[in-house]
């Protein structure tokens, strides 16, 4: 049974189902716990995850053993040019028998969507996914459908490639609340996951140790961690900032606001806690702001990255100094 809106947010559930979730995954992406917690700060904030890196570091594994864990359906989409919006949202197809037309649901009606190199798509494709991630539905021949809840898009893309490949426009990659790369492992991780699957595959047995209406009752009380006015004047600070940042052609978006406050209350729970601390927004605020800001050509010559903009921002913006706790 899902909660209905109101009910009291218990965090040590919360963090209990965090370790439980994380330990299950770690059976399959190894060294990697901080990708994985921030992937779950994600799913409790009730947003989507773009994962950029170079192929084989375990993007799509990550997606596949999140959904096994919470007990979700997985639906993949391999996005390529010639990739119709249809083939991602669905179709109404005429059934002569009945003389109506009958829809058939596309990919995007799932769990966990993993959308597999999604800038390979062209923009109308791409386009297609806006609609279903900003308002969790999607429109077809006029008529709106609700998507099933809990629901998550994880795409990929490779960075280091950029033929055949169209950029994500600004309003799509402002409706990602993170940004995550994954980076190779460690040689130590390296060994252990050789090892692992040596004789088969441990996503072949991962069991689901959640469901989706304990995840859907957690996203629905997060926003009851307590957020101090002061800590909320920092967020707001650290994202107007880069309005007018000689470096930067384009600032955080006020979406940038909402996620980074949903965030930093998501990963306090995570821990334990009904209050954030200024740590939950620093640690959050690289993955919720760096794909939201565009950086001057002249800038990018000269080796700067969104990235380091945002961590100057977080070292040069004062931190609220009174207790946050209660």
């Amino acid at each position: 049974m899902i909660n209905e809106p109101g009910a009291a947010l218990d965090v040590k559930a919360v963090g209990d189902w965090g370790r439980k979730v994380t330990a299950n995954i770690e059976k399959v992406i190894i060294g990697k716990r901080s990708i994985i917690e921030l992937t779950l700060v994600a799913l409790l904030a009730d947003g989507h995850v773009l994962l950029q890196d170079v192929p084989g570091v375990g993007k799509t594994m990550l997606a596949r053993a999140l959904a096994r864990s919470i007990g979700g359906d997985f639906k993949r989409v391999q996005f390529t040019p010639d990739l119709l919006p249809n083939d991602v949202i669905g179709i109404s197809i005429y059934n002569q028998k009945d003389g109506d037309f009958e829809f058939h649901p596309g990919p995007v009606f799932s769990t966990i969507l993993l959308g597999d190199e999604i800038n390979r798509a062209t923009p109308r494709t791409q386009s297609a996914l806006l609609e279903a991630m900003g308002e969790r539905q999607v429109s077809v021949d006029g008529k709106s459908r609700p998507l099933p809840r809990p629901f998550l898009v994880m795409a990929t893309q490779n960075p280091i490639e950029y033929e055949g490949t169209f950029p994500l426009p600004e309003a799509q990659l402002d409706r990602f609340m993170l940004k995550i790369q994954l980076g190779y492992p460690e040689p130590a991780d390296e060994r252990l996951m050789v090892r692992s699957q040596q004789v088969r595959h441990p996503i072949d047995n991962l069991p689901a140790v959640s469901s989706p209406e304990e995840l859907v009752n957690f996203q629905q009380t997060i926003g009851q961690v307590h957020l101090e006015d002061s800590l909320l004047d920092y967020i707001i600070k650290l994202v107007s900032t880069t309005r007018h940042h000689r470096e930067l052609s384009l600032g955080a978006s006020p979406r940038s606001t909402l996620a980074l406050t949903r965030c930093a209350q998501a990963r306090a729970a995570l821990l334990g806690r009904d209050y954030v601390l200024p740590d939950d927004i620093k640690f959050m605020a690289i993955p919720v702001m760096s794909h939201r800001l565009i950086v001057k050509s002249e800038s990018i010559l000269r080796g700067r990255q969104a990235e380091s903009i945002i961590g100057e921002l977080l070292n040069t913006i004062p931190v609220p100094v009174e207790s946050t706790s209660r």
